[in-house]
């Protein structure tokens, strides 16, 4: 059995507004008049009109509930059981709000009841199928106590009448400074802070972070968040944190289930939650979670409420929207195998890129390399072609500027032999007179000649110095350098060097 369906000795009707998750929380059975029994029957067809279809309401919950419909009908002086059974609901089945409540609309006074008006949170608040579970003082029983109530009703009605409008006449004078949000995380721990002074430091563990970032985290690693605010002023707020929240039992089942995150209502963090989650009373405690993609309020609970109780409570929570946890990571689960196949195509995808890629590149520079290698050998054969015909040229020009051969009986004539690199010989006359330069003319005029050549004499070896230096810009003559009438010289091959 749900724990909704446990009846508890001060819970008040935790389940009239939420139908789906659980049945009404009536209170304790008494023995009803004949005048309340004709009620009862008058109540059980209409509330049997309300019902949906194939759901069934026991007697015993319709006759439970008359002990607290027939008091509120006559306090209130309304006719219609039907009304007064909706005015109830609206009021968790607490009869000294409704009744005070009721009482406000036929003066005109604004309901006190109502909750106050808030700036939205990230979080969904609206959905129908919240699991509320309240827990009350017990009502009066006995003449003796209706006797009291009625007597310190009106004093309680002018009291709370008498509050509220200096509540709302206050915030014209000084607006309320818990509405300014200045350092979020510094009201939690000092809250932390605050508690364990007063509670010791046995408690479950407290989210040391903001809301947000509370929701976040939950969202994120899809868990449950209990939210816990902590009404300072609340005359049960001691007893619930003392014998409740910091019990053994309770510690290891929030610690080990879900995130805590708790912070005063007197603090602004507190109080801009407070006006987010629209508590009635304190202790109040409210489970969140991902929902339908969005972090959602599927539970309330507000009051005292021992230890066993809690645990019970939440775990009934817990149980009664795993299946929406359970959706959240089978989906979270797929996008995240979506999302890694996508990433291993892409992978994939951009490694044959990188490999096309790669290969025209290849392709490319392969192609740019023979273009620059065709390119380098037309350069080098047009550069090698410019260069005989400059030699050519070069060749000629030496041969039109070479002195006329002496005659063979000139006396200053002296004959040459020239023997080639290709083993070829050449023979021609000059003077003792002229330079050097003139038989490295004659040579370098040759065809057969090679570009770079020095000659050299057979004995003793030497090389003569035809070409100007630096130290001999005049090269000698023929007979400086001790020429005879009739020499061989050879001519050898510089151009490897």
């Amino acid at each position: 059995m749900p724990p909704s369906e446990t009846s508890h000795p001060a819970a008040s009707g935790a389940f009239c507004q939420r139908p789906r998750l659980g049945k009404m929380a009536a209170p304790e059975e008494q023995e009803l008049s004949q005048t309340q029994t004709e009620k009862l029957l008058q109540f059980q067809s209409c509330y049997a009109s309300d019902q949906a279809p194939g759901v069934r309401t026991s007697f015993f919950q319709t006759s439970c509930c008359v002990s607290v419909l027939v008091p509120q009908q006559d306090l209130t002086g309304l006719e219609s059981m039907d009304q007064c059974r909706r005015t109830l609901e609206q009021h968790n089945w607490n009869i000294e709000a409704a009744v005070q409540d009721r009482l406000n609309e036929q003066e005109g006074v604004p309901s006190v009841f109502n909750p106050p008006s808030s700036r939205p949170l990230q979080v969904n608040t609206a959905d129908h199928r919240v699991y509320s579970y309240i827990v009350s003082r017990p009502q009066p029983r006995g003449l003796l106590g209706w006797s009291y109530y009625l007597i310190m009703l009106p004093f309680r009605i002018t009291y709370y009448t008498l509050l509220d409008i200096f509540r709302f006449a206050l915030r014209f004078i000084r607006p309320d400074p818990r509405g300014r949000v200045t350092d979020p995380v510094g009201d939690v721990m000092s809250f932390i802070h605050t508690f364990e002074e007063r509670y010791g430091r046995s408690h479950p563990v407290f989210y040391q972070g903001t809301y947000s970032q509370a929701l976040n985290d939950a969202k994120r690693e899809l868990r449950f968040l209990l939210v816990y605010l902590h009404g300072d002023d609340h005359q049960d707020t001691d007893e619930f944190c003392r014998n409740t929240l910091c019990s053994e039992e309770v510690v290891n089942f929030i610690n080990g289930r879900m995130l805590l995150w708790a912070c005063s209502s007197n603090k602004p963090e507190g109080y801009r939650v407070s006006q987010a989650l629209r508590e009635n009373t304190y202790p109040f405690l409210a489970m969140i979670m991902l929902k339908d993609r969005k972090m959602t309020v599927v539970g309330r609970l507000e009051g005292v409420i021992q230890p066993e109780d809690l645990i019970n409570q939440l775990t009934f929570i817990m149980e009664a929207n795993q299946t929406y946890l359970m959706s959240e990571r089978l989906e979270r689960e797929e996008r995240n195998q979506t999302q890694v196949l996508r990433q291993q195509q892409d992978e994939a995808y951009m490694a044959s890129l990188r490999a096309d890629q790669e290969k025209d590149r290849k392709k490319r520079e392969e192609q740019e390399q023979r273009r620059h290698q065709e390119e380098m050998a037309r350069q080098s054969i047009l550069a090698e072609e410019r260069r005989r015909r400059t030699l050519q040229e070069e060749k000629e020009r030496k041969s039109e500027c070479l002195p006329q051969e002496p005659a063979v009986d000139d006396p200053d004539s002296v004959k040459i032999v020239f023997k080639l690199p290709n083993d070829s010989r050449v023979e021609r006359r000059f003077l003792f007179t002229q330079s050097l330069t003139v038989i490295h003319d004659f040579l370098f005029s040759l065809k057969e000649t090679p570009e770079k050549f020095q000659i050299v004499t057979n004995f003793p070896r030497r090389v003569l110095p035809c070409l100007p230096t630096e130290e001999q810009p005049n090269p000698p003559t023929l007979q400086e350098a001790g020429l005879s009438r009739s020499e061989v010289l050879f001519v050898q091959d510089l151009t490897d060097d």
